[in-house]
């Protein structure tokens, strides 16, 4: 099942006597954090307005609508911030890595089981997604390439993958 919220960075600082908050994005892009206009705060995701964003070497500053003062920014210090779902659009083929962990990984030609997607890899030219076969005990790491990746069904669950030849052997 689809998250609603989805993390997309943490408050690691404050910056600034202003009320400014850095925040270490959990993003592709420190940029892609700063598009938003509101933000969900912590495990109970209360709703918070962002006044302006701007990347900062790796991080973001943040400012956050009626936070001006050093001291209860400095409150916020290791806060999860959230994005809900609906206020992005993905491109086709493009998903959450979040969405994609526990898919099911499978063949699509014969219907051999792979095992589980754990984790996401980001390498610079393409991703890499560990696909754990628990009763093995294995690991395949499977670049995410239109050559290896068939269908990917977020809703249904499934991954369907056309191994190249050799891949899994070299696993």
């Amino acid at each position: 099942m689809k998250k609603e919220y989805l993390e997309i960075g943490k408050i690691v600082n404050v910056h600034g006597l202003r009320g400014d908050v850095k925040v270490m994005p959990w993003c592709d892009a420190p940029e892609f954090l700063c598009e938003f206009d509101t933000l969900y705060l912590g495990k109970e995701h209360e709703e918070i307005t962002v006044a302006y964003a701007r990347p900062f070497k790796s991080t973001v500053i943040l400012h956050i609508d009626g936070l001006d003062v050093v001291e209860e920014a400095e409150k916020l210090r290791n806060q999860i911030l959230y994005i809900h779902r609906d206020d992005v659009e993905l491109e086709e083929g493009v998903y959450f890595i979040q969405d994609l962990i526990g898919l099911q990984v499978i063949d699509a030609d014969n219907g051999t089981v792979y095992g589980v997607l754990k984790d996401v890899s980001q390498t610079g030219a393409n991703d890499v997604y560990e696909v754990r076969d628990e009763a093995q005990k294995k690991s395949y790491w499977i670049p995410a390439i239109p050559d290896v990746i068939v269908d990917t069904d977020v809703d249904g669950g499934v991954m369907k993958i056309r191994p190249l030849e050799g891949l899994l052997d070299a696993n």
